[in-house]
């Protein structure tokens, strides 16, 4: 999954170096041509790790090679959305479909239904100024330790974050089930650049035969 991620972003132009937060022991294991450094105790912890090992940029991507299904294009659009919008960072996210009810704390009884269609499910591709997530991982650990994700620790320090619309095969692999979805979707994709690449064949062998 490591490695589609990496593929992916190595097709985009607007990239031009790779860091990856990996467990200490298995540096080694990290695809040529990135630069491996070891993650911390939480998802922030690593992003920091991460960020230190980076040369200076205008704009950090911060992806979970869990979505190993991400396509260059989506990490393109939530770059150009950054410019576009003019904001401190972009998630890709998608709109809540279910409905969504708050429990009370240690319970199961229900205290209020929230409105789904103010609700998206957040994700990655994340883009940040790196400004901007410098000054969030800069944070307190208490407040690291609690953020499941970088821009919430951005909107802490007042940042602005623009949600940008993902694709539905943009989702993340974590039980067994998600890994058949995976496969199904990778299925798919070569089937569809099969033909193209069987046609590219073929008029090449019709013109050495002319």
């Amino acid at each position: 999954m490591l490695d589609w991620s990496v593929a992916a972003l190595r097709a985009v132009a607007a990239v031009d170096e790779i860091v990856v937060a990996m467990p200490a022991g298995h540096l080694a294991d990290a695809p040529d041509g990135v630069i491996a450094v070891p993650g911390g105790a939480t998802r922030s912890e690593s992003v920091r790790a991460a960020l230190s090992a980076a040369r200076d940029c205008d704009f950090v991507v911060v992806h979970d090679a869990a979505r190993a299904l991400v396509t260059p294009e989506l990490f393109e659009r939530a770059i150009e959305e950054l410019e576009r919008a003019g904001s401190d960072a972009v998630v890709a996210a998608a709109p809540v479909t279910d409905t969504i009810k708050e429990v009370a704390a240690g319970g199961r009884a229900v205290e209020r239904t929230l409105d789904r269609s103010l609700l998206w499910a957040v994700q990655t591709p994340q883009v940040f100024r790196r400004a901007a997530i410098e000054r969030a991982l800069s944070a307190s650990g208490d407040l690291i330790a609690a953020a499941t994700d970088d821009a919430w620790l951005v909107e802490q320090f007042g940042g602005s974050v623009m949600v940008l619309p993902a694709p539905p095969d943009n989702f993340k692999i974590t039980t067994p089930l998600d890994l058949r979805l995976a496969e199904l979707v990778l299925a798919e994709r070569d089937a569809a650049s099969a033909p193209a690449e069987r046609r590219s064949h073929r008029d090449g062998q019709r013109g050495t035969e002319r």
